[in-house]
């Protein structure tokens, strides 16, 4: 990223891993060190008051460090990768202007290729877009998916709701499959932005997130969503953050308060492999095992990177 005068070209690194792997904690102590400004590259972090079950910065932290890509919209508004794309070419020309390094802190995948690849996003198709939403069998989408585009299904967990429903959106209303938009997420060109990602056990990592949860609950979150309900019908998108969906459930009486926690446990367990699987595609990546202290083990990597 070349400054408007030509001589000098913007550092630009991204820290890649799965939830609870300490990603947080790790920008905050590199852009403490070199004066680096956070973008966010969260799905869920762009929504106002939906803050502790996304681990969104603190007040405090985005005091201390320029923060960029946070709360964007309300919980009521859809939220799509295109904006999400338009935001954050906003925050990079802001960074630029400071003339200091970029750090994103990325935990969905699609929005960081979207960003550091520019892909080029289809149309939308908001009539299919419905129809398909009316399907409550994801499983039965899929395979739809699969008939009319194999592609695009075979580069989608069968399990990501949005992602198919996108892919079909895209292949009914504009007529051509998904897949024949561009390379999308299965190129891997040179990027300027270098990436590192934080590996950890699976073990280990599978019990940082059971203590997220626990730590999350204790900090208010069931409050947190009891007072988001009074003020908002939460989008599609919202209602499907994980903590979000599932203490909704217990809200409306369908599982007990035990039962929703046990199933943010697993849940965000699962996500963590998918999302540490979609990482792993990417052969860009520096990947650094975390044995204990992720701020202490990556850090000084990141450090020598922006300087």
């Amino acid at each position: 990223m070349t400054a408007s005068g030509g001589a000098h070209v913007t550092r630009e690194v991204a820290i890649v891993a799965p939830t609870a792997s300490g990603k947080s904690d790790i920008a905050m102590a590199v852009a403490r060190a070199t004066g680096a400004h956070i973008i966010a590259v969260d799905a869920m972090q762009v929504y106002r008051g939906m803050d502790i079950g996304t681990a969104k910065p603190t007040p405090a932290d985005q005091a201390a460090v320029p923060h960029h890509c946070i709360d964007l919209v309300d919980p009521n508004e859809r939220f799509t990768v295109a904006e999400f794309k338009t935001h954050a070419a906003s925050a990079r020309a802001s960074v630029q202007a400071a003339d200091a390094p970029a750090l994103f802190v990325a935990g969905t995948g699609l929005y960081l290729t979207a960003v550091i690849d520019d892909l080029q996003l289809p149309g939308e198709w908001p009539e299919v877009r419905a129809e398909l939403q009316a399907e409550p069998d994801t499983a039965a989408l899929f395979a739809r998916l699969q008939q009319l585009d194999p592609l695009a299904a075979s580069r989608c967990e069968p399990s990501n709701r949005r992602r198919i429903e996108r892919a079909l959106e895209v292949t009914i209303g504009s007529g051509q499959p998904f897949s024949s938009f561009g390379p999308g997420t299965s190129a891997y060109p040179p990027s300027d932005v270098q990436q590192v990602g934080v590996l950890w056990p699976r073990e280990t990592l599978s019990r940082r997130i059971e203590q997220r949860v626990h730590a999350m609950m204790s900090a208010g979150l069931l409050r947190e969503v009891q007072t988001l309900t009074k003020r908002f019908e939460l989008s599609r998108e919202a209602k499907q953050a994980l903590g979000y969906r599932e203490l909704l459930d217990h809200l409306a009486g369908r599982i007990s308060l035990d039962e929703a926690i046990a199933q943010i446990v697993l849940h965000t367990r699962q996500f963590a492999v998918r999302q540490e699987r979609w990482f792993r595609r990417d052969p860009r990546i520096e990947w650094v095992t975390v044995h204990e202290d992720p701020v202490a083990e990556v850090t000084p990597r990141i450090i020598a990177l922006l300087r």
